[in-house]
């Protein structure tokens, strides 16, 4: 009878052995998903950092634009006042 019981034991081993080495290989592919979605989220941040640049280069772009058209605009009414 106590040869059943090991038996038994020894099975319910194995299926834990089995258990913990599937839930092992499952915390390595979490792991290399974790490192995949770190970098992805760097480059993510670059891109947005490099995008706000380019915004604000973009805005200043075209406040440099609304100044020159106010100019103009100005000396075209001054023309006109004068003609």
């Amino acid at each position: 009878m106590s040869f059943d019981v090991l038996e038994k034991l020894e099975t319910k081993i194995q299926a834990a052995v089995d258990a913990i080495d599937l839930l092992q290989m499952e915390v390595e592919e979490l792991k290399e998903q974790n490192a995949k979605l770190g970098e992805e989220k760097q480059q993510l941040t670059q891109n947005h950092t490099q995008l706000e640049q380019e915004n604000q280069q973009l805005k200043q772009q075209h406040e440099a634009w609304q100044d020159r058209l106010r100019v103009l605009l100005g000396k075209i009414d001054q023309v006109e006042e004068n003609v």
